[in-house]
């Protein structure tokens, strides 16, 4: 083999084993979240209307497995809130997961509206909150 041949080759086999590992590691995190128990304390939910129907939720909680807990809680949060203002719909436009301590804080925003959004990230507020009050994440 050449040495203009092999150093691609090599700097491929190496992405290759980075990849692999990438994903061996995200296997092992989700069997750990698996297997951690899930006692979640919900501290708190503020709303802030940032432009019409452009919502912010700011949530915090201690015993989250992940950042998944967290944004599962700011989109219950998201869909009651849609509802009580007489909204059917919510999009996820994104949400920043933050640890300080035992305290898992989220910041995620939403926008509301009456008919289905367009979007990969829309959400059935009805179907939401049932899905939240069935799992035990407290909303608005």
């Amino acid at each position: 083999m050449s040495t203009k041949l092999a150093y691609p080759v090599a700097a491929l086999a190496a992405l290759a084993g980075c990849a692999e590992q990438a994903e061996v590691s995200r296997a092992v995190a989700s069997a750990e979240a698996a297997t951690t128990p899930f006692t979640p304390e919900y501290l708190g939910i503020d709303t802030r209307l940032l432009d019409g129907d452009l919502v912010a939720f700011d949530v915090k909680m201690t015993g989250a497995r992940g950042n998944q807990d967290v944004a599962d809680y700011a989109q219950c949060a998201a869909s009651q809130y849609a509802l009580i203002r007489g909204y059917g719909f919510a999009r996820h436009v994104r949400t920043a997961v933050d640890r300080r301590g035992p305290v898992w804080e989220g910041d995620a925003t939403y926008v509301i509206s009456d008919a289905l959004p367009e979007g990969l990230a829309k959400i059935d507020a009805e179907v939401a909150v049932a899905a939240c009050e069935e799992n035990g994440i407290p909303t608005i």
